[in-house]
């Protein structure tokens, strides 16, 4: 293909694949685009950014600006959800290089008659898009260049900076060359911005021994919002298989009473569009998500393609399962665990279009029915890339509020590509990390990659599946570091919940599984009591709602500190309005102490200036005059949440 522009673009970003997919962003977010853009010879060239929401007409265009070694940049901003599209266009400006040259020539004394003659003829055609009160200066500039008797007054027009800026404003652009164009999407704040909290419905009864139902769950949520939780997510919530059905800690042989794995969904009283019986009806659904709402709280539903031995599907659609010469179907296994319980589906299947739909009616039948608006997906990683992109599109087509949280834990390139299929959040190795050079190493991973343009993470300490290492047996101090870590490293975070707060980290030995673990049975928690756990994690939830530099996760700065044991990190916001510290001990046995080089360079502070540090914990406050600060944590507290004022 011929392209007769001078001028090349190359290198832009941001993009992901080469605008295979796109970058994410939440209404309100800049994106800042990134690109090298050069000329042959010596003639300048200008650039911009032309963007739009993919559904209106109209493109908006933003000029870039040169920075070091050919590069440029430029910014926009997404105003609304859904579909955006933006591509660079760069040229060799006929206007700009007659201002820049003829200056020159008047400094030096040269005779500029000739070009003041072409600079009344690029004026001219300027003039037709000038407003009335710039085409007022644009003729007096046209008569001057032409009359020939006063050259003065024409060089004192070329030195005029309302020429600089019409000139700028209307550019000549001579054959101009445009990129590709890439795409953007733009999701709701709740995408950057959630706060999770998660307990089984099963276990939410205040009697031992009983079921809980929804109703017992709207009881909860007062204690839920109060502790600053925004998101309340439950594990499945359909009939149990009774086929294979598990028992307690994970027996296959299940007692009359055991109540099964929620994961296990199917049984004669339904399927995925099912409630269980015990749970209460769908009504009983529907006034807890609305009753949620009426608090700030949405409700989360697990979406799980698995299916039980005796779940509707494998008696109505046999394709959908690998069936062995024996007439059986193997059961899913993730070695060395085994999940007797449920049935693996046979993607391939020639009936593959059937069961996608199928699959996403059910998605779209809680979403239309009851109002859910966010959905943690089991295990995606173990189906199709390709099904989740399709199905994310079509229900985004119909209800772009909807989020989608990835459950993979599994290799790093895996989860990135859930991430560009369209998973809205994802779960990630922080539950892992737990060194500060882990930690540190993670988060510049996350934030200064090309992650940051896609993959946004989602933080936990724990969840029901693992019961990790450092958290077994761990004290107080522990669980309070590792939810401050988890709450203010990443924007979005989560918990589950009960047994993170009472500290019942009993293991299964030498497995990061949980004891008696609520998948397999009921447990009863003491909802009414409260502790220090429980009021600290609120106070950090609190600081979340009040700063907005941990409502992001990507502007982060590791601060200098002269101790191994303790991470300190400053976070502002795009805006830079609001600014916030964090000092986190890594030790919960033993106080650590050291002096934190505070980055009043990034902070655009000055080294005479005195900084005033608030605690959002304690609420005291510290005034810093020098760089090197002195801080000391103990287990008790071990951690400051410092709100910068200037």
């Amino acid at each position: 293909m011929l392209n007769q522009s001078r001028v090349v673009i190359e290198n832009i970003s941001p993009v992901v694949n080469c605008g295979e997919y796109p970058i994410k962003r939440v209404t309100g977010e800049i994106v800042n685009v990134k690109a090298d853009i050069f000329g042959d010879g010596h003639d300048l060239i200008q650039a911009s950014i032309f963007y739009k929401a993919k559904k209106k007409k109209n493109w908006e265009e933003t000029r870039m600006h040169p920075v070091a070694n050919d590069g440029w940049e430029g910014v926009f901003t997404v105003a609304e959800q859904g579909d955006y599209q933006f591509y660079i266009q760069a040229w060799e400006d006929h206007g700009i290089n007659w201002h820049h040259g003829i200056t020159k020539k008047i400094q030096d004394g040269q005779s500029v008659k000739s070009e003041l003659l072409e600079g009344a003829e690029i004026l001219k055609e300027i003039l037709k898009n000038c407003t009335k009160a710039e085409s007022v200066f644009v003729k007096n500039a046209i008569q001057a260049f032409t009359n020939t008797e006063d050259e003065a007054e024409a060089h004192k027009f070329c030195f005029e900076e309302e020429l600089d800026t019409i000139l700028l404003k209307y550019p000549h652009k001579a054959v101009p060359n445009e990129s590709e164009k890439f795409p953007v999407y733009v999701d709701r704040l709740k995408a950057r911005f959630s706060t999770w909290y998660e307990f089984f419905p099963r276990s939410a009864s205040k009697k031992a021994g009983e079921h809980g139902t929804f109703k017992d769950c709207e009881a909860l949520l007062p204690r839920v919002a109060e502790m600053g939780f925004d998101t309340l997510y439950f594990p499945p919530i359909h009939p149990i298989g009774e086929v294979n059905r598990k028992g307690k800690n994970n027996a296959t042989d299940a007692k009359k009473d055991d109540v099964g794995s929620p994961w296990g969904i199917g049984s004669k009283k339904g399927g995925h569009t099912a409630i269980h019986p015990e749970l209460g009806s769908l009504k009983d659904f529907k006034s807890l998500v609305k009753k949620a709402g009426e608090m700030g709280i949405e409700v989360a539903m697990d979406y799980a393609l698995q299916v039980a031995p005796d779940h509707p599907f494998v008696k109505d659609h046999p394709k959908w399962f690998r069936w062995r010469p024996d007439g059986t179907v193997q059961y899913a296994e993730n070695p060395p665990k085994k999940y007797q319980d449920i049935l693996p589906i046979f993607f391939e299947s020639e009936d593959y279009k059937n069961m996608w739909q199928e699959f996403l009616d059910t998605m779209l039948y809680w979403i239309e029915e009851a109002g859910v608006k966010i959905f943690r997906v089991d295990n995606p990683h173990t189906k199709p890339f390709y099904f989740w992109g399709w199905m994310i599109a079509e229900v985004k087509k119909k209800h772009p509020d909807i989020l989608f949280l990835s459950e993979a834990f599994t290799r790093p390139k895996i989860m990135s590509q859930l991430a560009k299929q369209g998973f809205t959040q994802s779960y990630t190795y922080f539950t892992w990390r737990t060194s500060k050079h882990e930690l540190m190493d993670y988060m510049n991973e996350l934030t200064q990659t090309n992650l940051k343009e896609y993959f946004r993470p989602n933080f936990w300490p724990n969840t029901p599946d693992i019961n990790p290492f450092h958290l077994q047996g761990a004290n107080e101090a522990m669980h309070l570091i590792r939810y401050a870590l988890a709450a203010t490293l990443s924007s979005n975070t989560g918990v589950y919940g009960p047994i993170f707060e009472f500290m019942a980290s009993d293991a299964v030995p030498g497995k990061e599984e949980y004891m008696d673990s609520e998948k397999y049975q009921i447990r009863h928690w003491d909802w009414d009591a409260r502790n220090k756990l429980m009021r600290v994690i609120t106070k950090i939830n609190e600081a979340r709602k009040n700063n907005t530099s941990l409502q992001q996760t990507n502007n982060i700065h590791f601060c200098e500190i002269h101790d191994g044991g303790i991470m300190a990190f400053y976070k502002w916001d795009q805006k830079r309005e609001n600014h916030t510290l964090m000092v986190i001990s890594l030790d919960p046995y033993y106080p650590k102490s050291g002096s934190l080089k505070l980055p009043r360079y990034e902070m655009g502070i000055d080294h005479h200036h005195s900084v005033r540090v608030e605690d959002a914990i304690t609420g005291n406050s510290y005034n810093w005059d020098s760089e090197w600060c002195y801080v000391e944590l103990h287990p008790t507290l071990p951690f400051h949440i410092f709100k910068i004022h200037k």
